[in-house]
């Protein structure tokens, strides 16, 4: 039988062109097993294209554009990777503030590989344990996050993975993040 400790529970994931998409389609997959509604979110309407590492993959209908939408609408937020995905949302104010306002409301976020360079742009990573595509380590104790190098990594809501070996981990940890809800210490 299917645990759907998420029943009632809506998570948005927030990518545009260039995600990877098994980052994407795995945790969709567990999140949606688990009783949530998932949404997709996206500055870009229509399509947004997937990749497998460096190669183009699926495209994947968006549901709702960020300016459209707020984080009082979800009850967590998805942020996967790619290298393109979060440097085009890193530089959408939309996205950054979409992304922001879940830490001002204390809701757990999920990002893995270049996820958290969003979470860089949002200011909200200062005096964080988190984790990432190695690549991103100095970016984010630049930006005053405490970085380790460990699959997953949980700080007050906050969840944070290296790359797809670590999917596993890293949906088990979103969705009992998601399932406990809000935590105060999530903040912007």
């Amino acid at each position: 039988m299917t645990n759907k400790k998420l029943s009632g529970k809506r998570i948005a994931f927030l990518a545009t062109d260039g995600f990877e998409q098994v980052e994407l389609t795995q945790p969709w997959q567990s999140i949606k097993d688990a009783g949530a509604e998932v949404v997709l979110v996206s500055p870009k309407k229509g399509k947004i294209q997937g990749m497998n590492h460096d190669e183009k993959a699926d495209t994947f209908k968006v549901d709702k554009a960020v300016d459209s939408v707020s984080a009082e609408d979800f009850d967590g937020l998805v942020l996967p990777g790619g290298v393109a995905n979060p440097d085009t949302l890193r530089m959408c104010e939309d996205s950054v503030s979409f992304v922001r306002d879940f830490f001002k409301q204390h809701k757990p976020v999920a990002a893995i590989c270049h996820g958290p360079w969003t979470l860089i742009e949002a200011d909200v990573v200062r005096g964080r344990r988190v984790t990432s595509w190695p690549s991103l380590k100095t970016d984010l104790k630049n930006a005053g996050a405490n970085w380790v190098d460990e699959a997953c990594v949980c700080d007050e809501g906050l969840v944070t993975s290296r790359n797809p070996d670590d999917l596993p981990a890293f949906c088990d940890k979103a969705i009992e993040e998601f399932a406990e809800g809000k935590h105060a210490e999530q903040t912007a």
